[in-house]
């Protein structure tokens, strides 16, 4: 399996419009930060993990050719404005099975009115197949590519995480739940949210996050969802040992 970091920022993205700190002014690609999502790769199948509002750009810098399936973890513009732009993967292989909970499905048909309820004729849609998923309702995608749907809380909204065989891709939260937790064991690879070190309402910080990965002891961790609070180059040195600050561009494989 092979997992690539498509983008790592928070919801504004880094650098930040209009601000001049150290990370944001920064010459280190590592601190260039599109909006959150990624790429799994097994098996010869191609999954992507939310429709990012950079989703182009971040198709065209991976250079993607196919797509099997979108999973959504929420529907929070940073996470979502990019669904648009899987038309041209549409016009070569058709519609594309779009996996997101209830809740979910509910903001994509009101933002995306557009896709489910044609107001005009001619073409120029994306071709969604509806997939409703819930928490703890395992499906494969293709053979072996084994996909457990986890829920985790963002403040007050149930949002989805996504196990992959022994990967597993937890992303903007305050909370892991326990059963999540339990379902959460035996991990070769957490990709897990981190906003920054100061305490946040609505996401993990570092200390919290760190908290996290001692009760889940997953064999290697990365943290995403990064505001420009975070140097890569300066703060990495302070996480432990089997911790890492993501970074757009990164591959992970088993």
């Amino acid at each position: 399996m092979k997992l690539t970091f498509l983008g790592t920022g928070t919801s504004t993205g880094v650098p930040s419009i209009g601000c001049e700190c150290e990370t944001c002014t920064s010459d280190d690609p590592r601190d260039k930060r599109l909006r959150v999502s990624v790429i799994v790769e097994h098996d010869d199948r191609t999954v992507l993990v939310d429709t990012s509002a950079d989703f182009r750009q971040q198709a065209l810098r991976f250079g993607l050719k196919r797509l099997d399936a979108v999973l959504i973890t929420h529907c929070h513009a940073d996470h979502i404005f990019g669904l648009d732009d899987i038309r041209p993967l549409n016009f070569r292989f058709g519609a594309l099975n779009v996996h997101a909970n209830e809740r979910a499905w509910v903001d994509i048909k009101r933002m995306f009115k557009y896709i489910f309820e044609p107001s005009h004729f001619g073409g120029g849609l994306p071709m969604v197949i509806p997939n409703v998923v819930a928490p703890g309702a395992g499906f494969c995608i293709g053979e072996k590519l084994e996909i457990t749907p986890l829920e985790v809380i963002h403040g007050r909204l149930p949002v989805m995480a996504y196990r992959f065989n022994d990967f597993a891709y937890l992303t903007d939260l305050s909370e892991i739940p326990q059963v999540t937790i339990d379902a959460l064991q035996g991990l070769d690879a957490l990709v897990l949210d981190c906003l920054r070190f100061r305490e946040h309402p609505t996401h993990l910080w570092v200390e919290k996050a760190l908290e996290y990965v001692e009760r889940l002891k997953p064999r290697r961790t990365y943290f995403t969802h990064i505001a420009h609070d975070i140097k890569h180059a300066r703060d990495s040195a302070r996480l432990p040992p089997g911790v890492e600050f993501a970074y757009d561009g990164l591959v992970i494989a088993d």
